[in-house]
C-alpha cells in the first residue's frame, strides 16, 4: 500500500511540475527548471554520502572498534540478502541513526554514541533493521527523484515571482494570481515531498519487523528516542537532512501547524502499524506451528 502511495504521490508531483511549467513558464520554462534542479541531485544523489557523513564527523569503525553494532549489522544483511554496508560512528551523546548511499551496492549505516549507550542490543536491531530496509528498498533515489521535481518547481515559481513583480511577456495570468501561485504551488510541492518521506517511514519500520521477526524491538527503541528526542538535537542537523534519520531530530521543536511538514510519521503512528504488524507476525507463527505439528 505505502509502494503504491508513494509511485501516485511521485505522479503528483509530476503533474504539478507539468502544471506550473507549462501554463506559467511554457515548454523551455519547465526543461531548464528540470536541467537546473536534475542536474544539482545528479551531484546530491553521487556525492551525498560522503557529504553527510563528513557533515557529521562521522568515524568508519570496523568489528574490533563496535563489536556489537557490527555483529548486529552483518546479521542483519545476511538475513536481507544485501551488500555489507559501511558502518560509521558519530560521537554525540543524542540518539540517533542514519542509512546513506546510492543503492545497497554503495551504502553506509550511521549511528550516534548517544544511541549505542541508550539502547539494548535487540532495540539496536531495530534500528538499524529500519535503516538497511532504507537501503534495500532504494529510499535514496525515491527522496532524490522527489526533490528533483520539488526544486523544478520552486524554481519556476521563483522565476514567476519575479516575471509578476518586474513584468513578464507572458499575459496568461494577472500579477496577483503568478505572486499567489508562485507561493503557494511550492508549498503543495514540500507537502507532497515530506509525505512521500513519511510513507517510506513507514515502510522501513514493516521492512524492520519482518527482518528481525520482533516489531517490539523497534517500538521500543522508537520509545526511548522519541522521549529523548525532546532533550537536544544532533549537533549540525538541518531540515535539508532530517528526512534521513529514524526519528526527525526537530520532533521536538513541532507545533500541531507543521503536522504537515513533518519528515516522519508520528511516534504513536508508527507503534500503532508496528503492534498491528506484531499481531500479523504472531499469528502466522501460530499457524506455522500448528502447520509443522500436523505434517511432521
Amino acid at each position: 500500500m505505502e509502494q503504491i502511495k508513494t509511485f501516485l504521490l511521485l505522479g503528483s508531483l509530476s503533474v504539478l511540475l507539468v502544471f506550473i511549467g507549462g501554463y506559467f513558464g511554457g515548454q523551455g520554462g519547465m526543461l531548464i527548471a528540470l536541467l537546473i534542479a536534475g542536474g544539482m541531485n545528479f551531484y546530491a544523489y553521487y556525492f551525498s554520502d560522503t557529504m553527510i557523513l563528513k557533515h557529521y564527523n562521522a568515524q568508519e569503525v570496523d568489528p574490533r572498534e563496535a563489536p556489537m553494532l557490527y555483529r548486529v549489522v552483518e546479521r542483519l544483511v545476511e538475513r536481507a540478502d544485501i551488500p555489507m554496508p559501511k558502518v560509521y560512528i558519530i560521537h554525540d551523546h543524542i540518539p540517533n541513526a542514519f542509512a546513506t548511499g546510492r543503492n545497497p551496492s554503495h551504502a553506509a549505516v550511521a549511528i550516534t554514541t548517544g544511541l549505542l549507550e541508550l539502547l539494548n542490543e535487540d532495540e539496536v536491531e531495530g534500528v538499524m533493521a529500519h535503516e538497511l530496509s532504507h537501503v534495500a528498498h532504494r529510499d535514496i533515489l525515491i527522496a532524490t527523484v522527489a526533490a528533483t521535481i520539488a526544486g523544478a518547481v520552486a524554481f519556476i515559481a521563483n522565476m514567476l515571482q519575479f516575471g509578476a513583480m518586474f513584468g513578464s511577456r507572458n499575459n496568461r495570468g494577472n500579477p496577483i494570481l503568478m505572486i499567489a501561485m508562485a507561493i503557494l504551488l511550492p508549498i503543495a510541492a514540500s507537502v507532497i515531498q515530506m509525505t512521500i518521506s513519511r510513507s517510506r517511514e513507514f515502510m522501513a519500520d514493516a521492512g524492520a519487523a519482518h527482518l528481525t521477526g520482533h516489531p517490539e524491538w523497534l517500538q521500543n527503541a522508537l520509545i526511548k528516542l522519541s522521549n529523548y528526542n525532546t532533550r537536544g538535537e544532533v549537533h549540525g542537523a538541518t531540515p535539508e537532512n532530517a528526512h534521513m534519520f529514524i526519528i526527525s531530530p526537530f520532533d521536538g521543536k513541532n507545533f500541531s501547524f507543521s503536522n504537515l511538514f513533518r519528515t516522519h510519521p508520528t511516534t504513536e503512528q508508527r507503534l500503532e502499524r508496528l503492534e498491528a504488524l506484531k499481531e500479523e507476525l504472531s499469528t502466522a507463527n501460530e499457524q506455522n506451528k500448528l502447520y509443522d505439528r500436523h505434517y511432521v
